[in-house]
């Protein structure tokens, strides 16, 4: 999670100070009656990351006092995704079936204090009787039982004698409560199931509000952290644990608000609707926001965490647009992954004049990606090219190939087209082409001029590939379920072309087909003989939303509009390209920066002080725009971001570090270099002052170590964590892990 002080921790800080708590204790404690999705992603992030800073633990609970939905595989689900994006919840997972025992106690202590009664109203009675917003409610005539009629009630009930609905507990509070939940709540009810850990000892199963309470009591939980639909919560929750009078120090609920994105539905009720329905393959179908569905389409860890990052923690609830988790997808990804090329719907193209075979040379990664790595590219007589790069009549501002316009094959030769072959249909099924031998990729001396570069793949050596193209979900950015589906959601490729490396050396999982978008070898069904791959997200946004002049039109319509964002004024295209050609840019931050005048402003005078456009672009389009959205004056300079970037740059310290200064920075506006050296923040690189700690963390974890050895490569991670908790985070990461691969091949 973000560094900066959001609300939570700024409570959590404030209790610390005041001895309030001697331990930050958090929990997640989800219900296992479906797969977590990107609401539950950003309640890790919170929960675990609060625990991580503060050098708590974070409790990871299953709320399991519904054994009438719940089931074992949403469990694993549920570790999986906390797993996954690299949180670390120790050595066991707890469950509210394990208090069972004490919550029960607990209740028949609030029945003998005469806080708590049996009521035999039924469902529907009860929710009449509790009243309205306006109206206060009346008290079951039940809530005059003597404790001793309560008590035999009650036992009866935990032993089965009574069937479901004949019977509940409630509290005894106040029916005319101003807040509804308070008036005379429900603590348990009866529910002949079998439960998938307690088998059928119960009979009776704890509500939500009095379970969880307890259940953050037991373990120590100092801050309970709710999302904003629970706030009514907070006084059930304060009412039982102080008539309790439950020893100090206490849990407090604290509630944030949750996560809505557009286009997305994330009740499981409705994801469950979806699944039933054969809409979706499952849980883990690509198109789902749940966090297995995030990983088989593609999406990573980090892409997941940056999204939770940048939308922060807020008290009231928004809707966030679903463009923003792409971005963060797009933008990790595009720091990482191999180039190549895959030809969705091949067009045979023979070159007339060119005869024999030979492999070119081309790198997976341009140039503004700092990373090394090359394949050889097969190149024959016979290639195929994408349909749609080749038009016999274009259109203006049709920069592919054509019967007059020549094009360059992306890493090969220029080309140009001498016939084209049509089929009784007048399809075209074939183009006849001749190369220029001079044009060649890296030493081209033909002299021809082109503007545009398209994929191919050589037909002999291509490698035939199944491609999952998947789109939205949805068609409204407000849908209620299955009547605002898009049933163009999948489309599937099965005779893709793809280059041969990306099979044969299998060189990564995650790619960027040229033009294409990022894609992700399936790991479900991917095979050699048959390849799958999932379109993770395109190379740049290309949903264009029409402005909702009401609901109604909206969901009669359903329109699909496919297209391109706003297009940019003549100066802004001016900064694109020069941000692109001159920087190095990618599209995305090239993008951002090109279409905000106070952004661009500030990067250009940043990068006159320093030149390292990569870097001062990313600080500059994330850290500074979020502040400028908070504050139009920053209490930092251009010239403060050019140097905590060259802190970075040049090893003084950690990307880590660096948000904890930038904090500072635009808190009391202080030179970077001040602030690392009145905090002590200097990166530690030196091996002979990391390896003790290393060795110290190998001799306490011994199995961590062996789970490890035994192959579950998950846990170097969790070395490589705890390495930089123990230092604040100021080892150098790239040192930690070198030396933590070193020691764990000699042990």
């Amino acid at each position: 999670m973000n560094e900066s002080k959001d609300f939570l921790r700024t409570i959590v800080e404030k209790d610390l100070k005041s001895g309030k708590y001697r331990e930050i204790v958090t929990r997640f404690p989800p219900e296992p009656n479906g797969f977590p999705h990107i609401g539950h992603a950003k309640s890790i992030c919170i929960n675990f990351g609060i625990a991580r800073d503060y050098d708590g633990h974070c409790n990871l609970r299953m709320d399991d006092t519904n054994p009438t939905k719940e089931d074992t595989k949403y469990v694993e689900a549920l570790k999986d995704a906390v797993e996954w994006l690299g949180f670390d919840y120790g050595d066991s997972v707890y469950f509210t079936s394990n208090y069972f025992h004490q919550i029960h106690e607990y209740a028949v202590k609030l029945i003998k204090m005469g806080k708590a009664y049996v009521d035999s109203l039924d469902e529907e009675e009860i929710r009449e009787y509790r009243g309205s917003v306006t109206q206060a409610g009346k008290r079951s005539k039940y809530a005059e039982r003597s404790i001793e009629e309560n008590l035999e009630l009650f036992e009866k009930m935990k032993n089965g004698e009574f069937k479901e609905g004949e019977h509940v507990l409630r509290a005894k509070i106040d029916m005319s409560a101003a807040n509804m939940k308070m008036r005379d709540p429900l603590l348990y009810r009866i529910r002949h199931a079998h439960h998938f850990r307690t088998g059928d000892e119960w009979c009776i199963y704890p509500m939500y509000d009095f379970a969880h309470c307890l259940s953050d009591y037991i373990e120590g939980v100092s801050h309970s952290i709710c999302t904003l639909e629970f706030e009514n919560n907070r006084d059930i929750y304060d009412w039982v644990l102080d008539t309790l009078e439950l020893e100090p120090p206490r849990p407090y609920q604290h509630e944030f608000a949750r996560l809505g994105i557009n286009y997305t539905v994330m009740s499981k009720r409705k994801l469950l609707e979806l699944i039933d329905a054969k809409v979706v393959s499952g849980w883990d179908d690509p198109r789902l926001p749940t966090i297995a569905g995030y990983k088989r389409r593609g999406y990573t860890p980090q892409s997941i965490l940056n999204f939770c990052d940048q939308i922060g923690i807020a008290k009231a609830n928004s809707m966030v647009d679903v463009a923003q988790l792409e971005f963060c997808i797009r933008d990790d990804l595009n720091k990482k992954v191999p180039r190549v090329m895959c030809v969705l719907d091949p067009i045979k193209v023979t070159i007339e004049n060119y005869d024999g075979f030979e492999e070119i040379n081309a790198s997976y990664y341009p140039l503004d990606v700092p990373k090394e790595g090359s394949r050889k590219l097969p190149f024959s007589k016979e290639i195929y090219i994408e349909k749609d790069d080749f038009m016999e009549n274009p259109p203006k501002g049709y920069f592919r190939l054509t019967p007059e316009q020549p094009v360059r094959l992306k890493h090969a030769y220029i080309i140009a087209c001498k016939d084209v072959i049509k089929d009784t249909n007048g399809n075209i099924v074939e183009i006849k082409a001749k190369y220029y031998p001079e044009s060649k990729s890296g030493s081209d001396n033909s002299g021809i001029k082109v503007k545009s570069a398209i994929q191919w793949v050589s037909a002999s050596k291509a490698k035939t590939a199944e491609i999952r193209l998947y789109d939205r979900l949805f068609l409204v950015d407000n849908p209620e379920g299955i009547e605002d589906i898009n049933h163009n959601s999948l489309r599937v490729i099965k005779n893709a072309l793809i280059e041969p490396a990306v099979i044969n050396e299998k060189i990564d999982e995650r790619f960027q087909f040229e033009r294409q978008g990022y894609f992700y070898a399936d790991p479900i069904d991917y095979t050699d003989k048959v390849p799958v791959f999932n379109k993770i997200v395109d190379l740049k946004g290309s949903w264009a939303k029409k402005k909702q002049t009401n609901r109604h039109e909206t969901r009669t319509k359903k329109e699909h509009v496919e297209g391109e964002i706003t297009p940019m004024s003549e100066s802004e295209q001016i900064l694109f390209e020069k941000y692109i050609k001159e920087f190095n840019l990618n599209n995305e931050i090239s993008n951002t920066l090109a279409r905000d005048e106070k952004l661009s402003n500030f990067f250009d005078e940043a990068i006159s002080t320093y030149n390292s456009p990569s870097n001062i672009a990313n600080i500059v389009t994330n850290e500074v725009a979020r502040e400028l959205k908070q504050s139009s004056k920053l209490k930092f300079s251009p010239k403060q971001i050019a140097q905590l970037v060259s802190m970075i740059d040049e090893g003084t310290i950690s990307n880590k570090i660096s948000k904890q200064v930038f904090e500072e920075m635009q808190k009391s506006g202080e030179n970077p270099k001040q602030i690392v050296e009145d905090k002590g923040l200097v990166q530690i690189s030196d091996p002979s002052k990391i390896m003790p700690i290393i060795d110290d963390i190998i001799s306490s974890n011994p199995d961590n170590v062996a789970k490890y050895k035994a192959g579950n490569n998950k846990l170097f991670g969790f070395f490589v964590g705890q390495v930089l908790k123990k230092t604040g985070g100021k080892a150098n990461p790239k040192v930690v892990n070198e030396l933590i691969t070193e020691k764990l091949k000699h042990i």
